[in-house]
């Protein structure tokens, strides 16, 4: 028999609470990941997800004093690593779990939207890691070696919740997919959609988040992603799309004319009384998909413009510039994950299986973050009011059973002898001066004053 010690004394009594609520145990189980013996995978979950309030990697918590509490590094490693786990399932179910819960408590009013943004997944120092790749960082416009994340999230304009992910290699990989996989396995899958191109899996990605019954009127999308071909497969999905445009060599057409994005802005309708927004235009893309284009200044170089495109066209300038600006959400929980939570930082290891399976994790403790900040920033969660509200029934019960009771001392008092009542008052009175003063406000004021 294994002794198995909880590592429930390892979380905040807050992210507990969360656990509880969005209910992640039922989570794992329902993706398949479950043990037969052993240490069980809920309390190696909650191993891997407790570290970061350790702060310390897994190597440097074995090196501790409580390594003889902990299980072997092999033991934590395999449980990354099993092929057989589907954690893209998890953090789909549970990313989607937690999307009804806040919207329960979110106005019809408020827009929801699908993000899609990539990131870069560094590994600079790694050699053997399986799938690693060199890649190019369009941000620091250098080259380096890792994955690139291919990320969608959900947002409303207050919480972000991620919702897939795809670690991206490339064909010209360093190493190839490991040996003695068995392919009908989902870690097998993975790896093999590791290879292929983003716009082939973002279509996938949407697919799979709205069939999970997640609600949203738009994809939003960096200028990287905006292309024709891409935004039909979109369209065919269900879901609208706006989107940054790049200023390159693609055509649009208006009353039938080919134009470029530079000659599109010449023929745009100026926009007067709208601070930042220069122009707007409808327009056609090749595929005969009708869209508007908006114009706004850019911030950094207040001489040049940029173009945003929506395909719902209904939507006024404002509103269009406002809901991309929900985007932003996105690189906020880039930055969260790489500095916060330790994204790539805690375990080095060399299988690709590892690497999701720590990166769900990853995900998984920002998506607690955002359901405990939810519930304290929004105005609407009333349910500590309410606790309080009860708490205050429950004094006024009280006090009202002692003022009966001093009552019914005071009417005894009276059938009593005056010797007999001069020294049952100084003890009631010497008894009072040693409660509490909130307890003393309820008690009858002539009884003190006698």
């Amino acid at each position: 028999m294994i002794n198995q010690k909880p590592c429930n004394f390892q979380m905040p009594n807050e992210a507990e609470a969360a656990f509880k609520e969005l209910e992640i145990t039922k989570h794992l189980r329902e993706a398949g990941i479950s043990k037969f013996f052993g240490f069980t995978c809920s309390y190696l979950f909650r191993l891997v997800f407790c570290l970061i309030f350790q702060q310390r990697n897994w190597f440097s918590l074995l090196q501790s004093k409580r390594a003889g509490d902990l299980p072997g590094k092999d033991t934590v490693y395999r449980f990354l690593d099993q092929s057989t786990f589907n954690w893209r399932r998890f953090l789909l179910s549970l990313s989607s779990s937690a999307i009804r819960k806040v919207d329960r408590l979110t106005g019809q009013d408020r827009r929801k939207v699908l993000i899609v943004d990539d990131s870069a997944y560094r590994r600079d120092r790694s050699k053997k890691v399986e799938l690693l790749a060199r890649l190019y960082d369009h941000a620091s416009g250098g080259y380096y070696k890792g994955f690139k994340m291919l990320t969608l999230g959900w947002s409303d304009g207050m919480t972000f919740l991620p919702v897939d992910f795809t670690l991206q290699s490339s064909k010209k990989t360093e190493n190839g997919i490991a040996e003695k996989l068995d392919k009908r396995t989902s870690g097998y899958k993975r790896r093999k959609e590791a290879i292929e191109k983003s716009t082939d899996l973002l279509p996938q990605m949407v697919r799979r988040a709205l069939h999970a019954g997640i609600e949203a009127e738009f994809l939003l999308m960096d200028s990287w992603f905006t292309m024709p071909a891409l935004i039909k497969n979109v369209l065919a999905e269900g879901i609208g799309v706006i989107g940054m445009v790049k200023k390159n060599k693609t055509r649009y057409f208006v009353e039938g004319k080919p134009v470029d994005l530079t000659g599109l802005y010449q023929l745009a309708r100026r926009q007067e009384g709208q601070f930042g927004i220069l122009r707007s235009i409808l327009c056609e893309l090749s595929d005969g998909i009708q869209v508007k284009m908006v114009f706004v200044q850019n911030k950094n170089k207040k001489s040049d413009w940029l173009a945003i495109l929506s395909t719902d066209c209904t939507l006024s300038e404002k509103e269009i510039i406002k809901i991309y600006g929900m985007r932003w959400d996105i690189e906020v929980f880039f930055k969260t994950a790489k500095s916060l939570l330790n994204l790539a930082k805690e375990f080095q290891v060399r299988s690709y299986g590892s690497l999701i399976g720590h990166t769900t994790i990853v995900f998984t403790r920002f998506i607690v973050l955002s359901w405990q900040h939810h519930n304290e920033a929004d105005p609407r969660t009333l349910g500590g009011l309410f606790y309080e509200l009860c708490d205050e029934i429950d004094d006024l019960d009280w006090a009202c059973a002692l003022q009966e009771l001093i009552g019914f001392l005071k009417d005894a008092l009276k059938k009593t002898g005056r010797q007999t009542r001069n020294l049952i008052q100084k003890q009631v009175l010497h008894w009072m001066e040693g409660l509490p003063c909130y307890i003393r406000a309820y008690l009858p004021i002539s009884l003190c004053e006698s």
